[in-house]
């Protein structure tokens, strides 16, 4: 039991390159670093390497902390997981402010908990069919509760990815695009400053603007995605590669009009 416990504390989530998990790995010399709500620096994965990265200025002599916990759920919910998990009270002062908790339950209880129940049901799904379950579903829930919960609810905010992503898998690319752009408000306010996943849904936005000829757009988005990206993942990332890619396609055919 106790080595158990020691790995289940000092393992890594690995995740790939949009930021989804794939794996779980020991990585002993990041596992010294300590935890924050607000932490000064990030980690992402290429391939199986981890790497850390600041995203902000630190001081001489400051601790280096990460997140080891989704800093998007509320803060009792946050302090049950590192007590679950880790045997650890967080005292961060987005802890202490319970910054930004009325906004992630904002709306009627009785329509938020039915999203997060249908949202924490959703198994990756492994055929079209499924997918297509997904969304319909998604799509019931998010139309029988508009005007009851705005997007800021986090719970809302999890079912829109959800229907993002089915639409993706099912290509229904003008469909990802107006669920995928409603995200990006709740994310900007949740995910302030630089920070990885802000990053990746930036791009993964842009992109659905490049498909549908809405250049100027993408070319706005996809820079946002790069000004983060650039100090959350670094130059040499091949995500980023895959970022610098898109942006010159794109400028390319805003010359070409």
């Amino acid at each position: 039991f106790p080595l158990f416990l020691q790995v289940t504390c000092n393992c890594f989530t690995i995740s790939n390159g949009e930021m989804q998990d794939v794996g779980v790995g020991l990585y002993p010399s990041m596992s010294l670093l300590n935890h924050s709500c607000d932490p000064n620096c990030v980690i992402v994965f290429e391939g199986y390497q981890l790497l850390l990265h600041s995203v902000r200025e630190i001081q001489t002599g400051e601790e280096l902390t990460i997140s080891y916990v989704e800093s998007l759920v509320p803060t009792r919910e946050r302090q049950k997981q590192l007590m679950r998990q880790y045997c650890f009270e967080c005292d961060c002062l987005l802890c202490q402010n319970q910054e930004k908790d009325a906004e992630k339950l904002a709306g009627e209880e009785h329509a938020w908990k039915e999203v997060k129940d249908a949202v924490n049901e959703v198994r990756y799904p492994k055929s079209k069919e499924e997918w297509k379950r997904v969304l319909a579903r998604c799509q019931n829930l998010l139309s029988s509760n508009e005007g009851h919960l705005p997007d800021t609810n986090i719970y809302q905010l999890k079912m829109l990815d959800c229907v993002m992503d089915a639409c993706i898998n099912l290509e229904s690319w003008d469909e990802a695009l107006h669920y995928g752009s409603r995200t990006l408000e709740p994310y900007r306010l949740y995910y302030p400053g630089f920070h990885p996943l802000r990053a990746v849904q930036l791009m993964r936005v842009g992109k659905l603007q490049y498909s549908q000829g809405m250049f100027p757009q993408a070319l706005e988005t996809l820079k946002q995605a790069y000004n983060i990206m650039k100090v959350t993942h670094g130059t040499d990332h091949s995500l980023m590669k895959v970022l610098m890619e898109i942006k010159e396609e794109c400028e390319a055919m805003m010359r070409l009009q």
